[in-house]
């Protein structure tokens, strides 16, 4: 098996049904797990994340993966585990690493909760991933085009505020009118954004006006919940919706069919660092966790290299 350099393999242990724990009369007690079977685990592993594409996501592997085992998983063992990342060994690096992390998840919270005695996903090593974000910054001149050739208005609109917002697609669907605040000539936007968080970003004077000119062609004043995209049926636009725009956008501007909407977001952040920006300002804009993952940014896209020093 070709991934066996990237699994640590160990002996299987046989489980215990419950780990045990000493009782206020000195007696050895089981801890009672907080799942009664393996559907009700996976709903309260899922029911964790805050997001829904996730939940989506780890369900989906989930399931996969039971299937696989075709065994509850209190009964699986390390060399099940290894057998099921072995058989998508054809998939690309960055699915068997999510896979890969997805069910170290899940088994440390099977754990946790006493559903299981060990935590075999501990056996297990994600498999190294390039990081490819450099090949998914566009220029800021093909952005520019891919949004100027937009003929719609509202969906001109959705993409410079992708853009020019740094959104990400599920903030961007979530717009309420309630979240655009007039400010000076400009305004801003209250974000509700990943793992629950609220932050507040700034709208370009240019982005202001085209929000305006969405909300003056609506047939009536919208109410303050009412969506800032609308679909055609009337309810807010769904992520599908927005990829469909954003493909077709960049169909039309001669880019690469694999654009989607968060390289906008990549292009927000560059074009912001290569435009003198502090990264600090970056990362409160784009609602990053850590510096960290703001300052990838940079590494993608540096501003000089020893390399052009050498005469070759």
């Amino acid at each position: 098996m070709s991934m066996g350099s990237e699994l640590v393999p160990i002996e299987d242990a046989e489980f215990e049904e419950l780990p045990l724990v000493q009782a206020a009369q000195g007696k050895s007690l089981p801890v009672p797990a907080q799942a009664d079977s393996d559907d009700h685990l996976v709903d309260m592993w899922v029911a964790r994340s805050t997001s829904a594409a996730t939940r989506r996501k780890y369900l989906a592997e989930a399931n996969r993966m039971r299937a696989f085992m075709a065994k509850p998983l209190p009964l699986v063992r390390l060399g099940d585990l290894q057998a099921y990342l072995a058989s998508l060994e054809g998939k690309a690096p960055a699915t068997r690493a999510n896979a890969t992390a997805t069910m170290k998840s899940l088994f440390s919270f099977a754990q946790e909760i006493g559903y299981v005695r060990f935590n075999i996903g501990k056996g297990v090593k994600a498999p190294p991933v390039k990081n490819v974000l450099a090949e998914r910054i566009l220029s800021e001149s093909d952005t520019q085009r891919m949004v100027l050739l937009e003929p719609n208005l509202r969906n001109r609109t959705l993409l410079t505020v992708l853009y020019g917002g740094g959104l990400r697609i599920s903030e961007v669907c979530g717009l309420r009118w309630r979240d655009m605040t007039e400010r000076d000539t400009a305004g801003q936007a209250t974000v509700f954004g990943k793992g629950g968080k609220t932050r507040i970003v700034l709208l370009s004077t240019n982005t202001w006006k085209l929000l305006a000119k969405v909300r003056a062609e609506l047939p009536a004043p919208p109410k303050p919940d009412a969506p800032v995209f609308v679909s055609l049926r009337g309810g807010p636009l769904d992520a599908s919706q927005v990829h469909r725009i954003v493909k077709a956008a960049a169909e039309r501007a001669g880019l690469p069919a694999d654009v989607s909407a968060h390289w906008l977001r990549h292009a927000h952040a560059s074009h912001a660092l290569d435009r003198g920006a502090p990264v600090h300002l970056v990362q409160a804009t784009l609602g990053h966790a850590s510096l960290s993952t703001t300052s990838r940014y940079t590494h993608a896209r540096p501003s000089e290299s020893s390399a052009r020093f050498l005469g070759v």
